[in-house]
């Protein structure tokens, strides 16, 4: 073959993955979108001569790029800079991934037993993508499945890294059987004993899965007590509204909005990421003005307790040791302050109870490799709220109120599995994701991050409420299933009758078991390969 017509191969990979991705997507393509970019590089390892040792990587950087480049393009809607760099870096890790498979590949394992160093390496570099200073985990081949729930009740076992074993193992086997045929077509010996048995394995490792969760998704009964939830959708447009419009019109907007569906058995009122416009001390909540509306505002409804997004800030004692997120404070030399993005819970009892925001956004919320990039840190990209490097919770915390469990999940958190099950097994018996997903405009990007809430639902069996400022708000039921949703940049007010889980799944009991496995197995093979390769030398 050409070059050029690898190159196109690589591009028709790229492609595919993209056209299965959610909301628009088909994800059934998922199962044949790895084959060309299989394909080349059996190409390459079989025609060591023509190509130079860096031929594989060139060749999957273009088909990476691609997938990344059609599926996150919305990121430049904030930065093109930015947008520009997240998709260029999160190729390169694509592609190393892919290099080093076929690297082991040359130096240990022929074709078939080589699939398994390509099956470790993957899911370890999605585990290890979500939780390094670059974590961009949008694109884990798992979360391709996100609108169509009934297909992967069995992700309550295994996570969204059940998905990508799934994906890998099904592009693995339907190339080998595509191999088969181009190796036998000429000699008339198609149909013997190994094609129907490769033929029939395949079919199984289609069908199984599929079959046992439509079987789960028909039979499964939402668990729990009912709780009544309304989430508002204040839609203030965050290039021109939000950080210009005097704090208490906002709260007094999003206040009308609710009184249209709350009333006297109204248990939770949901705000958005941010919804609170003032930045607030941290020991001087009590003379906020936004709380002490919503403090006379609960007064009328006795069972209500309000969650709502805020910007905070902690003065650091003297002597205390500076964090990652510590900035000097203008006029007092000497002396720092470390900002957060914070949900509050507000209830009857008074006491105010708060999360801070711990997976943060790289490069709006923290600075990658700050030793590093510390200069830089200025030119963070701006997302609205409070920006550059953010302090964190070192736990996942959940709130209590009139005997119900509720955690918060702030905007770019709700993309991780393993993360979110923390708070269930903290006690979480509700999730309520809370959002600012305007400023990627009506793009795929908005409603690509609504759709992955049905993955958490589904993993940790909880129903979920998602208020987006502007975005899509939503409920989802413990199987995944979206029971409402707003529309897109509309104010908009919801309720539900919420069911408030209280039994653990096996993934929130174990979490991303799939992950860690395949990476540390992964890096002791990646190991062997480079000793094997030395040894040879």
């Amino acid at each position: 073959m050409k070059k050029y017509q690898l190159i196109l191969l690589s591009i028709l990979s790229g492609v595919l993955l993209s056209l299965a991705w959610p909301l628009n997507g088909f994800p059934l393509l998922i199962f044949v979108a790895l084959l060309p970019i299989l394909f080349i590089e059996n190409y390459i390892c079989n025609n060591p001569d023509k190509f130079h040792k860096f031929s594989m990587f060139f060749m999957a950087y273009i088909g990476f790029f691609t997938w990344n480049l059609l599926t996150t393009y919305w990121i430049w809607n904030s930065t093109v800079v930015g947008g520009i760099l997240a998709l260029l870096a999160n190729s390169l890790v694509m592609t190393l991934v892919f290099h080093f498979y076929h690297y082991t590949r040359k130096v240990v394992f022929k074709r078939k037993r080589a699939y398994l160093a390509l099956i470790l390496y993957w899911i370890g570099f999605e585990y290890f993508h979500m939780d390094w200073d670059l974590s961009w985990p949008w694109l884990t081949l798992g979360n391709v499945f996100a609108t169509y729930p009934s297909l992967i009740q069995w992700y309550e076992f295994t996570g969204a890294f059940g998905g990508s074993l799934w994906i890998l193992i099904c592009n693995i086997l339907l190339f080998e059987i595509f191999m088969f045929y181009k190796n036998n077509k000429a000699t008339k010996t198609i149909f013997r004993k190994e094609f129907y048995k490769i033929a029939s394995i395949s079919v199984l490792v289609f069908i199984l899965p599929i079959s046992i969760s439509l079987y789960m998704y028909s039979s499964y009964q939402e668990k729990g007590k009912d709780v009544e939830v309304v989430v508002v959708q204040p839609n203030i447009n965050p290039y021109s509204e939000q950080y210009v419009t005097p704090p208490m019109e906002i709260l007094a907007k999003m206040l009308k909005l609710a009184e249209q569906k709350i009333d006297s058995n109204s248990q939770f009122l949901v705000f958005p990421e941010s919804a609170l416009q003032e930045d607030v001390w941290e020991d001087s909540f009590d003379y906020s003005q936004s709380v002490n509306v919503l403090r006379r505002f609960i007064q009328n409804y006795p069972n209500l307790a309000v969650v709502a997004g805020i910007s905070s800030q902690r003065l650091l004692a003297e002597n205390e040791a500076l964090t990652n997120a510590a900035r000097p404070l203008n006029g007092m030399p000497g002396r720092f302050y470390e900002p957060f993005n914070t949900a509050l819970l507000v209830d009857q009892s008074g006491i105010l109870q708060r999360y801070h925001k711990s997976k943060l956004t790289p490069g709006v919320e923290k600075m990658p490799f700050k030793k590093v990039f510390k200069p830089i840190e200025k030119l963070a990209i701006d997302l609205g709220g409070t920006v550059g490097s953010l302090g964190i919770d070192a736990e996942r915390k959940v709130f209590n109120t009139n005997n119900n469990k509720v955690s918060p999940v702030i905007c770019y958190e709700s993309i991780y599995g393993g993360f979110v099950a923390e708070f269930v097994r903290n006690g979480a018996e509700l999730l309520f994701i809370i959002t600012n997903d305007g400023w990627w405009g009506n793009t795929p990007g908005h409603r690509q991050h609504f759709s992955y809430a049905a993955l958490r639902a589904i993993e940790t069996r909880r129903d979920i409420a998602r208020s987006a400022n502007t975005g899509i708000s939503c409920f989802v039921n413990q199987r995944g299933d979206v029971l409402q949703h707003t529309d897109y940049w509309k104010s908009a007010v919801i309720r539900q009758t919420m069911k408030a889980n209280t039994e653990m799944t096996f993934y929130v009991k174990y979490g991303d078991y799939i992950g860690r496995i395949s990476l540390y197995i992964g890096l002791l093979l990646l190991l062997l390969s480079f000793v094997r390769a030395i040894v040879k030398k």
